[in-house]
């Protein structure tokens, strides 16, 4: 199916008769993981609003069947859309309170296969008044390219996340957002730096702020690395909101001017998704004492035209044909990996095993099997491990355990 399929999708269900909601599969939305809870999770709070009929509390997992068409694949299935509610009756300390779409018929469906974990999808609600039951489109990503034609629509959709679109309760690109309680790292009008608000900050200085905020010394790499990443996204989105606000409730002259505006946001925000975790990773390297030069090396040419993000322990000795191939190590980090990992095969030719620093929540057992044989190995932080199929869990490696490997390759 070509890529102008998804273009006429796109179209067709981004009208306003439809609202999206967008996430990318988790291990423990497909069969990855073998759960018995397989299916689409979708929060109560935005599925109630496409099926308002599903909230009713009183009412022990009350459920609501609609028809959805996953128009990438094909498929079209008459689904089960349930409130997991036991909490409420009965089982308040070890029941469910969570709602998912159900009865997919097995890994047939895409939205269940193994390999679809990780993929970028949209869920295209139509808008109906109640009681009438909506219908649901649904496109999988099938590749990158498709994935890249959505969040260039959609803004950065990264693991955990979701978002709606059009965000209409949130304004322009979700901007009109109430501000998280102080315990979070929001920032104020006034803490934010005068100089921020001329000239939008970079990533390099958003993540020095996270880590002001959530210095966080007493933790492991792997937590301190996923609660300031928390802390850097609320960071940005406060800064954003600060200097785009006043732009949107200003109003705009033409349509030209809005899709200029719109599209500076985006792109902003696929640019702070792309490197951010990179970022992070270098700040935490530096805190665990090692030496930046010496120890590692920040996105080194390693071959003409070939520029690894991390090598250890430095250029130096990897440019050394007398030191040892299998104490060098190269580091390289993408937030998703699905498709995204075979760019880091012909990097850093001296080293036959890539290691790959990713947050995505889960990869097939035929995916990881694929990985493995082409000599990538997945390093992942601690708290996302269980995301993952039971039979590759012993083969992550965590951030941790990583740094206390390379502290020995220039022993």
């Amino acid at each position: 199916m070509p890529v102008s399929d998804l273009i006429e999708w796109l179209d067709e269900y981004g009208g306003p008769g439809f609202i999206w909601y967008v996430k990318r599969l988790s291990g423990n939305d497909t069969l990855a993981n073998e759960s018995h809870q397989a299916g689409p999770y979708i929060p109560r709070e935005v599925l109630f609003g496409f099926l308002p009929t599903l909230n009713q509390p009183t009412v022990k997992n009350p459920d609501v069947w609609f028809d959805l068409y996953v128009d990438s694949h094909s498929d079209h299935q008459q689904v089960r859309a349930i409130w997991y509610n036991n909490k409420l009756h009965g089982n308040p300390k070890g029941g469910r309170n969570e709602t998912r779409l159900t009865n997919f018929g097995g890994n047939a469906s895409a939205l269940l296969d193994p390999d679809s974990t990780g993929a970028l999808t949209i869920f295209a609600f139509d808008r109906v008044q109640p009681p009438e039951i909506p219908q649901c489109h649904v496109w999988v990503c099938r590749h990158e390219t498709e994935e890249d034609l959505v969040e260039d629509r959609v803004g950065p959709v990264e693991p955990g996340k979701w978002l709606l679109w059009p965000p209409t309760q949130e304004g322009l690109l979700g901007l009109l957002q109430a501000a998280p309680v102080r315990a979070s790292c929001w920032l104020g009008d006034t803490e934010i730096p005068s100089q921020w608000r001329s000239k939008f900050p970079t990533g390099a200085e958003i993540i020095r702020k996270a880590v002001e905020l959530r210095p966080d010394s007493s933790l492991d790499p792997d937590r301190r690395l996923m609660r300031r990443r928390e802390c850097e996204y609320e960071i940005f989105r406060s800064v954003e909101q600060a200097i785009e606000l006043p732009h949107i409730k200003a109003g705009f002259a033409t349509v030209d001017d809005f899709i200029a505006r719109a599209q500076t946001i985006l792109q902003r925000r696929k640019a702070r998704s792309g490197h951010s975790l990179e970022l992070h990773a270098r700040a935490i390297f530096i805190e665990e004492r090692l030496i930046e030069g010496t120890h590692f090396a920040h996105q080194p040419e390693s071959e003409p035209g070939k520029r690894p993000d991390f090598l250890f322990p430095s250029v130096t000795a990897y440019r050394d044909g007398s030191f040892p191939s299998d104490r060098l190590r190269m580091l390289a980090v993408k937030t998703t990996c699905k498709d995204r990992w075979r760019q880091i095969l012909n990097e850093a030719d001296r080293i036959p095993v890539k290691h790959l620093l990713t947050l995505q929540e889960g990869v097939s057992e035929n995916q990881f099997r694929e990985m493995t044989h082409a000599g990538v190995r997945l390093v992942v932080p601690t708290g996302l491990t269980e995301k993952f199929p039971k039979s590759i869990q012993p083969h992550l490696q965590s951030l941790e355990s990583f740094i206390a490997d390379t502290r020995l390759l220039d022993l």
